[in-house]
């Protein structure tokens, strides 16, 4: 059997008892999130674009939309939320494969689950389903997308949204593998954002997420798609990862009894995830030694991996000055002098007033890096922070576990926190409350028609970030 077709038998066989609570239990929490997230955004008034242009395509009800209270069609619906949930970069990340999974697969089994009447526990399965399938196929080959320039969320991530869907859809194991083998040819996401700070990355999520939503229509009726998709000469491994070497069967191996759901990691900061362990100790080091910003003479990043320098350290005359709202979030020089300056990392250090203040500006410029090993990379996303005082001294701490993962967590209570946060930007308190109830009870509810139509209230509260 090829990686698809062994990837389609686990997900189309899957049950929620064959799931550990705690596994379900996680899979609820980054539901909850990533749609804080994506309220988050359109409070801000960010993200829309997504929502906006899909509306323009018209076309029937069938699921919620963030910001849109007359709904989409689904392709459409998981399109514009994906958009709204990147958009601040807030969402999760899995390490091991480096993809924001739940960005992608979320919105895509929201809107399918909504589109097919399904129950809130066939919402869980195909969410975990799609999980795992992105994690076992990004962990195959770690780092390899992003050292070609590919956002792998996109390009990995719409293989576990596919399967997701089709499963929603009741697609048997046949054609959930051709749906696997269409989603392939539509993968794709460049890094070219970077150079100029555009809000590109978003969109990325968003097509993965209609694409997702596309190929799983098109299996069902009758179209076909490569079987070998992953390993093929021409497949996914060999034209974006660049090698045909790339060795599947460990992560295909254990399906489902070892959870990477469990394994994928919330965000503190509205970041990138690269940034986040070294500015966890830039933290840590400026409050045990209640540092000023004139204490401090150089901070040097301490990172374990080239991709981090090409994503959030350079060149370094756009880091040290960003030009946009977006490009600070891939910034580590700019987020750690935000950390000295003001003490904290939140969604109003990326507003466009935040990104000009000249103090935080001035402490940029006194940002450095080097590159160490971490043994718990690519598994975390570790990172450090050495910092040299104007009095000679050197302070030096290292995170091999970034906030957030597994092996450093943040509690389900402080989850629930973030979402109330971010959801609140958009939603009043009872509409919060609903919809935190509603994600929390899925495993218990009988069917999903109604408990997302909350998001169609959303609306702008805040000025825009960007």
């Amino acid at each position: 059997m090829t990686g698809a077709e062994r990837l389609a038998e686990f997900a189309t066989a899957l049950s929620l008892d064959d799931i550990p609570e705690d596994v379900v239990e996680d899979a609820k929490l980054h539901l909850l999130d990533v749609l804080g997230c994506g309220l988050a955004a359109e409070g801000y008034g960010l993200g829309t674009e997504g929502r906006v242009t899909m509306a323009e395509l018209g076309g029937e009800p069938q699921a919620s939309v963030i910001g849109h209270r007359e709904g989409m069609p689904a392709a459409n619906a998981a399109f514009a939320n994906a958009v709204a949930c990147h958009a601040l970069d807030f969402d999760d990340t899995h390490a091991g494969c480096t993809c924001h999974i739940s960005v992608v697969v979320c919105p895509a089994a929201v809107a399918a689950a909504e589109a097919c009447g399904a129950s809130g526990p066939e919402l869980l399965t195909a969410i975990v389903a799609g999980n795992e399938i992105v994690a076992r196929i990004g962990m195959a080959a770690p780092s390899a997308f992003h050292e070609r320039g590919l956002h792998p969320t996109a390009v990995v991530g719409i293989f576990g949204a596919t399967a997701a869907v089709c499963r929603l859809r009741g697609l048997d194991a046949p054609r959930t593998t051709r749906a696997l083998g269409i989603a392939g040819s539509m993968g794709s996401g460049l890094f070219a954002y970077l150079s100029d700070g555009s809000a590109t990355k978003p969109i990325h999520a968003g097509w993965a997420a209609h694409g997702a939503v596309l190929a799983a229509a098109l299996a069902a009726h009758g179209a076909t798609g490569p079987a070998a998709v992953l390993e093929d000469r021409f497949g996914t491994y060999a034209v974006h990862a660049g090698s045909e070497d790339v060795d599947l069967e460990p992560q295909l191996a254990d399906l489902g009894e070892r959870w990477e759901t469990s394994n994928i990691a919330y965000k503190p900061y509205p970041a990138c995830h690269f940034i986040h362990a070294s500015l966890g100790a830039v933290a840590s080091i400026v409050e045990r030694e209640a540092l000023a910003p004139g204490d401090i003479a150089e901070i040097v990043a301490v990172v374990p991996h080239p991709n981090y320098v090409q994503t959030v350290l350079e060149p370094v005359e756009d880091k040290v000055a960003p030009r946009t709202s977006y490009e600070a979030k891939f910034s580590l020089q700019y987020s750690a002098a935000a950390m000295v300056v003001h003490g904290r990392v939140g969604l109003e250090s990326y507003e466009e007033a935040a990104i000009r203040d000249r103090e935080v500006l001035d402490v940029a410029q006194r940002v450095t890096h080097e590159l160490a090993h971490f043994a718990t990379y690519p598994q975390a996303l570790p990172g450090g922070a050495r910092v040299r005082t104007t009095d000679g001294r050197e302070l030096v701490e290292l995170v091999p576990y970034q906030l957030g993962c597994a092996e450093n967590p943040m509690s389900a209570d402080d989850v629930r926190a973030k979402f109330r946060g971010n959801a609140s930007r958009a939603l009043g308190d009872d509409a919060v409350g609903a919809l935190e109830g509603a994600v929390l009870g899925l495993d218990d509810l009988p069917g999903v028609e109604g408990a997302f139509a909350v998001l169609g209230e959303a609306s702008a509260r805040q000025p825009a970030a960007a």
